[in-house]
């Protein structure tokens, strides 16, 4: 474990910096003045970096190797946030915002693929539950940073670029030599639509409601008279009640059908979206609650998808079936932050939990469809799966497959 501890320190700075700059930049654009769809646009242009580094940082890492290669994209991420001071504006905000997380998910990509290589089916559940732990934790405390820091200073997102350039030395400084170079996964989405719809339905609710959440939940915090302080307290909060309900999910999803699962927590969404709707304006209390909640509900909705398409999947083709559903859950990454401040400017504060109150809807009554047309299959264990790159079904692939 000793070995693994500086991959897990990178993990720790740059889920620091990644969890902090999308609430951060939320709450900056509104103290300029950004409308709610333009600070949307920021959430999705996030994504679209995340998605064009998920898909370019395997080939640069083949072509330049593991430290160089995160040394560079840490690099885009810090010039990334230390521009945002100088060039204020929506649209300029928007290039660098695809720029960090590009390099925030070409950062992930490399350190997933080290510590792929690196791990062993002797030591392989203690070192994925202290990278579970790493990556909730880290996020947890990101989002309690924006109740310290100012946005509308520049030494805010000099802290953004400390954190980012702190990932580097780790790694920098370890005397683990770095793997061989990983061949870059296949992306094949329509054959893991065919695999699982359901599945494939799931990540993509996933992808629709979770970024949704993190990138315009402060335009909702502002708009029902929350504190920055209170801000930060209502994004950890979800994440805590996120976190907290993997347990139980897990449990569920192993010893009962994960469609019945599946189907019932996203009615469980529904309903805790929609009182956040109705009556999330009452008072800061019920905010905090119904965030809790809704982290509760929401969160575990991507590992039971993933662990649903796992059971109808050859154990060579997990890793395929895992890269094609970050690919989907982040095609609804990207559409949603911008939908929701949209309707968030049109219709109200509330439009944002009733926006993911359909998506929920929708994932239901698909289940139920699905239901009848195929019977379950039991064959892999539920596992808390970050969404952090398109490798880590090599990371988080069954012990069934490495024998």
């Amino acid at each position: 474990m000793i070995s693994f501890a500086a991959l897990l320190l990178s993990v720790t700075l740059l889920q620091l910096h990644s969890g902090a700059m999308g609430p951060l930049d939320a709450l900056a654009g509104l103290g300029y003045g950004f409308s709610s769809t333009q600070v949307g646009l920021l959430g999705s242009a996030h994504f679209v970096g995340f998605f064009m580094g998920c898909w370019w940082a395997p080939r640069l890492l083949g072509a330049v190797g593991h430290t160089r290669g995160f040394a560079a994209f840490a690099a885009l991420g810090t010039i990334g946030a230390l521009a945002h001071p100088i060039f204020v504006g929506p649209y300029a905000w928007a290039l660098l915002r695809v720029m960090t997380g590009l390099a925030v998910a070409g950062c992930f990509t490399i350190v997933e693929a080290w510590l792929h290589a690196k791990v062993t089916n002797a030591n392989r559940g203690r070192v994925l539950g202290a990278y579970r732990v790493v990556d909730m934790g880290a996020s947890f405390v990101a989002q309690l940073l924006i109740g310290v820091l100012d946005p509308l200073s520049y030494i805010s997102y000099n802290i953004m670029a400390i954190l980012s350039s702190a990932a580097i030395l780790p790694l920098m400084l370890t005397r683990s030599v770095p793997p061989s170079l990983p061949e870059a996964p296949r992306l094949r989405p329509i054959k893991t639509i065919l695999l699982s719809p359901l599945a494939a339905a799931g990540v993509v609710v996933a992808g629709i409601t979770s970024p949704a959440f993190r990138m315009v939940g402060p335009v909702y915090g502002q708009e029902v008279g929350l504190r920055a302080d209170q801000i930060a307290l209502f994004l950890a909060t979800a994440v805590a009640g996120g976190a907290l309900s993997q347990i139980p999910a897990g449990w569920l999803a192993d010893r009962f059908d994960r469609r019945h699962v599946l189907i019932g927590i996203s009615l469980a969404a529904v309903a805790v979206c929609l009182a956040t709707a109705f009556f999330g304006q009452v008072s800061p209390g019920i905010v905090f609650v119904a965030a809790f909640l809704f982290g509760v509900t929401t969160f575990p909705i991507f590992s039971i998808s993933s662990a649903h398409a796992s059971d109808f999947a050859a154990v060579e083709d997990m890793v395929e079936v895992a890269s094609s559903l970050m690919f989907l859950y982040g095609i609804g990454a990207i559409a949603s932050p911008l939908l929701a401040s949209v309707l968030i400017d049109n219709y109200g504060a509330s439009s944002l939990f009733l926006m993911m109150a359909v998506a929920h809807i929708f994932l239901s009554l698909f289940g139920l469809y699905r239901m009848r047309s195929r019977p379950t299959r039991k064959r892999s264990a539920y596992s808390y799966v970050p969404r952090t790159s398109f490798v880590l079904g090599r990371l988080f692939r069954r012990r069934n497959g490495d024998q």
